[in-house]
């Protein structure tokens, strides 16, 4: 039976960035579903501050659907897409960015609906908790500025994060790009920014969500380093790769790389495409 891919976004993205992969992959037989995490996709809030003109106080304590969505919240979601697309043969489970954290928990809750994991420069935490890798020497050369240029409300004044990426700023936008797509075109660059929603949630979860040797360790798994990656260092996506392997060192993950920057390869998708199709045969 036909493997069926299912992809997972990271933050403050939705499943209509993997549109432009989604198409690549048909053209090579496979099937695929992107998946809208709560709060994303068409159940996003766009508040009307967030139009133009912007009223950037008005932005700043605007309410957010996406308030109180958990990290348990968005794996319950992605295992009952599971067990229906279970019903249809293999399930590859692919996860990008922080989409990597709902994969893992998915993987810890319900390991028996997923035959391999995928990681595309993705969370994948074994000793710490996802926000203390930040203060880890693996991420010192990403810049925390880039993406606090964009802040647009505090998150205990609103319960969630929320950015403006339909800023003008040209030293955020400068940021922002250098980022997270360096290797695109400016051209490139904003038509991603504006497929991005202002609101993500606050919860990645607690120690209690990290790679688990007894589930999330008996699968295959594959981490897809991309190599350009200014957001997620290859550093850090290298101790990714060492701490799950530490983990379970009978079941390592097998690694493959993609000349990318952190959103290339979802721009550019044919060389993922590729990569992605030859990981399922398998």
């Amino acid at each position: 039976m036909n493997p069926t891919l299912v992809l997972v976004h990271g933050a403050f993205a939705n499943s209509f960035s993997f549109a432009p992969l989604q198409a690549k992959l048909a053209l090579r037989g496979l099937r695929s579903l992107a998946v809208d995490l709560p709060g994303h996709g068409f159940a996003a809030t766009y508040p009307v501050e967030y139009q133009a003109p912007q009223d950037l106080a008005g932005l700043a304590t605007a309410p957010g659907a996406i308030k109180g969505v958990t990290l348990a919240d968005n794996a319950a979601h992605v295992i009952g897409v599971l067990e229906r697309v279970r019903e249809h043969g293999p399930v590859v489970l692919v996860g990008h960015s922080r989409g990597g954290v709902t994969v893992t928990a998915v993987a810890n809750a319900r390991p028996d609906l997923v035959d391999r994991l995928v990681y595309v420069s993705a969370w994948a935490p074994v000793d710490l908790d996802v926000g203390d890798y930040y203060a880890e020497p693996e991420m010192a050369s990403f810049d925390p500025a880039a993406v606090a240029g964009a802040a647009a409300a505090n998150p205990a004044d609103v319960g969630l994060l929320r950015c403006n990426f339909r800023t003008a700023d040209p030293d955020v936008l400068a940021g922002l790009k250098a980022a997270f797509l360096a290797d695109g075109t400016d051209d490139e660059f904003r038509t991603f920014l504006n497929s991005f929603q202002p609101d993500e949630n606050l919860d990645v979860g607690t120690s209690d969500d990290r790679a688990q040797a007894a589930t999330w360790g008996t699968l295959p798994r594959t981490f897809v380093r991309l190599t350009h990656d200014a957001s997620m260092p290859l550093a850090m996506q290298d101790r990714m790769i060492r701490e799950g392997d530490a983990l379970t060192p009978d079941n390592p993950y097998d690694v493959r790389d993609l000349s990318s920057s952190h959103l290339g390869w979802l721009v550019h998708p044919a060389p993922a495409a590729d990569l992605l199709a030859e990981v399922a045969s398998r």
